[in-house]
């Protein structure tokens, strides 16, 4: 009996069986070989163990840049407020617009940081700082968040993918594609862009699933033979993308959203939006460090108030079904969900009724893993032109970010022989917004 049978044979079948054997064996990554275990995560026992072995993030992109004056720094009565109120939150003193009701019940689960001036308020340009944090050398391209992410809390021995992105419409799709830049293909993202589940990663029906299992038995096999008396990375890449190919088509199950029960599915509801975030929530639920789910396209140079009157309902709605699914299931605590843009938008009104690019004085929010729930970060002026106290740009957002999960935002990685730090030199994380 091969040693895949006989390890079935020993199984018992019970959740807490498996998550023991997998955990002993390799980690608790090791269990999104089989998605047949996914909901055990919601046991509180096991989940305080994910809590102490891996932390995750669930990007939501906010493309095109949305504006900060209808969600997260609303100025009503100003001559640029808009015409939407502020409402008050559960935690006292804090406001945030009225198009964010749900939102605004569950502040104390979420950072909002008031005071980004990133300075580039190019669709490109920006949306590349705000995936990685800075501009590309001219002689190095610098790896993106998720890239990072994926390196840093990606399990090495995982077969399910490190970093999966969501994109599915093509407004803005080409500012911000994944990079992994200098730390190469293996920690590039998995880009669905039309699809909920990944093309090409099913089991042709031709091959029944014994057949599958014997065939990659005889390949280890025969890879082994090869393997003996011989040394070299290439032979290690090799067996290692066979082991996540592997991986990768016995995760299918992580994508198919059929698989969670109606209340669920429809808590989320059936925008391409919700169904996405279900996905993610299913994605680091099983270990994948790093999913960005991206929401176009906000790009609001006309008809500001219709756009966001339509947009932000359903981003209240979506963050604040994925907050509270992951607090059910005790992974509110390891996960950092984000919502960010590549800027805001302009306090003037133009003369289409709509706000420009504006990277002067905008907001972005950190919820759950690492922060202090029910914070405001930094200031705008009354009007929202300008930071008035707390100015920040994106290096110390990303070492924010950085270290809410646990890692040193001034390590280097190393390109040859040349030092590259994680953050730019000299850059500090915001303590007080970091638990």
């Amino acid at each position: 009996m091969s040693d895949r049978r006989r390890g079935s044979a020993s199984f018992c079948g019970s959740p807490e069986h498996g998550i023991g054997r997998r955990a002993f064996l390799g980690g608790l990554a090791a269990v999104a070989a089989d998605m047949t275990v996914l909901d055990v995560l919601k046991q509180p026992a096991v989940a305080a163990e994910l809590k102490k072995q891996q932390k995750r993030v669930i990007l939501l992109w906010l493309a095109g840049g949305s504006s900060q004056l209808e969600t997260w720094d609303p100025k009503p009565g100003a001559p640029t407020g808009g015409p939407f109120r502020a409402i008050p939150t559960s935690v006292p003193g804090i406001q945030i617009s009225e198009l964010m009701p749900k939102m605004a019940k569950r502040m104390g689960d979420t950072t909002i940081i008031r005071s980004l001036n990133t300075k580039n308020g190019d669709h490109g340009g920006g949306a590349k700082l705000m995936m990685r944090g800075r501009m590309d050398d001219p002689s190095l391209r610098y790896p993106d968040l998720g890239a990072v992410i994926a390196r840093e809390l990606g399990q090495v021995h995982s077969a399910v993918p490190d970093y999966v992105s969501f994109y599915s419409s093509t407004e803005g799709r080409d500012f911000a594609p994944g990079a992994a830049g200098f730390l190469g293909s293996r920690y590039s993202p998995m880009e669905l862009t039309t699809s909920l589940m990944p093309e090409n990663i099913r089991r042709p029906d031709a091959i029944s699933e014994i057949d599958h299992a014997e065939r990659a038995e005889l390949r280890e096999v025969l890879s082994k033979r090869f393997a003996r008396g011989r040394s070299s990375s290439e032979l290690g890449a090799h067996n290692e993308a066979y082991a996540r190919v592997r991986g990768l088509m016995a995760s299918d199950k992580l994508f198919d959203i059929s698989k969670e029960p109606q209340k669920i599915r429809d808590e989320y509801g059936p925008t391409q939006f919700g169904e996405q975030a279900l996905v993610a929530r299913r994605l680091v639920e099983a270990g994948v460090p790093f999913v960005r789910v991206a929401r176009a396209w906000w790009d609001s140079h006309g008809q500001n108030f219709e756009t966001h009157q339509e947009l932000v309902p359903e981003l209240d709605h979506v963050m604040s079904t994925l907050l509270d699914d992951l607090k059910r299931r005790g992974l509110l605590e390891s996960t950092l969900v984000i919502t960010l843009a590549e800027f805001g938008r302009t306090p003037t009104i133009n003369a289409s009724l709509g706000r420009d690019h504006f990277a002067t004085a905008w907001s972005a929010t950190l919820s759950g893993c690492g922060v202090k729930g029910g914070t405001v970060y930094g200031k705008t002026d009354a009007k929202g032109q300008s930071v008035t106290d707390g100015q920040v740009g994106a290096p110390e957002l990303f070492a924010t970010i950085y270290r809410a999960l646990g890692i040193d935002h001034q390590k280097n990685y190393f390109v040859g022989s040349r030092p590259v730090p994680l953050t730019e030199p000299d850059t500090d994380p915001i303590d007080d917004v970091l638990v």
